[in-house]
């Protein structure tokens, strides 16, 4: 079951998301997941679903404030207009959200796609606090991401080897400078093109990527939130 909660942005302002809880009673590892450039859709939702039935507690702040964009022309303008410096703040409310919930377990991690995966890089690298980043095809700006200084968790990068937004080269540059540092990236490519985990659009959807790549997801935030 997925519920619509707020809480305070620590910007100020009253975020709105939507949260959905593992059955029973018991505490589950927390994920936070950023949505793509659409914005907090039924795609979106139905992926919240998934990681609760998977047995985490997960939120998915919406960080277009009630927009949906329904075409790449809206949802193009949605992303440009997004402040991330803004964003970043109000990603760490969601984070501050989940560890008081009394369903959630201590540890907190951040997933996205797409945009949200952008997000979830320069989240990893400005908003101290989460245990784990799992990026799904998405890099930030230069700006929000320094690999030199920032003092990242463990991560996982989901790339497909035809995209010609987040490329192959691109994210082996990342977790080249991570790993240099001596953290954590694992990074995996996947023979398909951008996006392809979204099932509910059939030009780039992936079945058998699409349940690799989300069943190394579950396992590495296993791994790093128990």
């Amino acid at each position: 079951m997925i519920e619509n909660v707020s809480f305070p942005s620590r910007t100020g302002a009253t975020m709105s998301a939507a949260l959905a809880l593992p059955a029973g009673d018991a505490r589950g590892p927390a994920v936070v997941l950023l949505h793509e450039w659409w914005g907090l859709n039924a795609h979106i939702r139905s992926l919240l679903a998934r990681l609760a039935d998977a047995g985490f507690v997960a939120l998915a702040p919406d960080l277009y404030h009630g927009q949906i964009a329904t075409s790449p022309d809206d949802a193009r303008r949605l992303m440009t207009e997004l402040q991330w410096s803004v964003a970043l703040e109000e990603i760490a409310g969601a984070r501050t959200f989940l560890e008081g919930h009394p369903r959630a377990g201590a540890k907190v991690g951040i997933t996205g796609f797409c945009m949200g995966g952008a997000g979830t890089l320069a989240t990893a690298c400005n908003v101290p606090g989460f245990a784990a980043a799992v990026m799904f095809y998405g890099i930030p700006p230069a700006q929000y991401t320094p690999w030199a200084t920032a003092d990242v968790p463990p991560m996982q990068a989901h790339v497909s080897s035809r995209d010609p937004w987040v490329t192959v080269d691109a994210a082996t540059a990342i977790r080249d400078a991570v790993t240099a540092r001596g953290r954590t990236f694992e990074l995996n490519v996947y023979d398909a093109e951008h996006a392809f985990v979204n099932d509910t659009r059939p030009d780039v959807y992936s079945p058998e990527c699409a349940a690799l790549a989300w069943s190394r997801m579950v396992a590495f935030f296993r791994t790093h939130l128990a």
